[in-house]
Parts: C-alpha cells; sequence; structure tokens
C-alpha cells in the first residue's frame, strides 16, 4: 500500500466545543487516501472501503448547521454525513453501500459527505479520466 494522502476536517470555532465532547477534534478527524483504500476517522467513527469503490465525488455546501453538523444519516437517501464545518464538503459515493455510524455493520450508507478543510482536492483524487 502507497502512502496515504490526508486531509483534516475543516473546524468552525463555535461548534468546535460540542464536538469535542463528541469525541471529534482535529486530531481524531481526517480523511486519508491510499492507492487502494479510503479511510475515513471522525472521532469514534470509522468508515473503511476500497478505493474502487468509490464511484463519483461532489463538492457541495454551503450547509445550514443543523444538517451538517456531527454524525447525521440522511432519511432521503441513507447517506452519512461527518460535519464540522457549514461552509462545505465532499460527496463521495459508494457501488457497494458501507458500514460507518453504528456497530455491527448496519446500516450501510451508499454515500459520505466530509466537511474538509480541502473538498475540491478530495474530489480531484476521485474524478474520471474526463473529469477536470
Amino acid at each position: 500500500m502507497g502512502p496515504a494522502t490526508r486531509f483534516p476536517f475543516r473546524f468552525d470555532p463555535v461548534f468546535r466545543p460540542a464536538l469535542a465532547l463528541l469525541g471529534v477534534r482535529p486530531a481524531t478527524a481526517w480523511v486519508a487516501v491510499t492507492d487502494r483504500e479510503l479511510l475515513i476517522r471522525y472521532g469514534p467513527w470509522r468508515l473503511r472501503t476500497d478505493r474502487d469503490n468509490v464511484t463519483g465525488a461532489e463538492v457541495s455546501g454551503p450547509y445550514r448547521w443543523w444538517r451538517a453538523i456531527g454524525p447525521h444519516v440522511s432519511l432521503a437517501d441513507g447517506g452519512v454525513s461527518f460535519g464540522s464545518s457549514t461552509a462545505g464538503g465532499v460527496c463521495l459515493l459508494f457501488g457497494v453501500p458501507v458500514p460507518a455510524v453504528a456497530p455491527g455493520g448496519w446500516p450501510r450508507h451508499p454515500a459520505v459527505t466530509v466537511t474538509i478543510a480541502d473538498p475540491p482536492a478530495l474530489a480531484r483524487l476521485f474524478a474520471g479520466p474526463d473529469l477536470p
């Protein structure tokens, strides 16, 4: 496995104390991409999948705080969000849904949104050959 490209989460200062109570701090929140895997740590939550399972990446935002801050599962599509900022993030789509928020491997999520410091850079790692 090659070296990981690591992306820190962006933290809005107003939400840092509440997130720290959940165990989500800059030292415990990051996204890492290797030549084989996508790894996400968001405090006590983890998501791990093969890099080839990521089928798309979409930069999005800004967000409303109540929809973005903390761990969330979308009732609309079942995607999971790990948020620490309202400024924006990137949504990674999966070919095969993956577990992330609950022990035991259920529920499985078709996508994850992360509010990292540089969403376009992460999206570029997963851009196909015909995308910029």
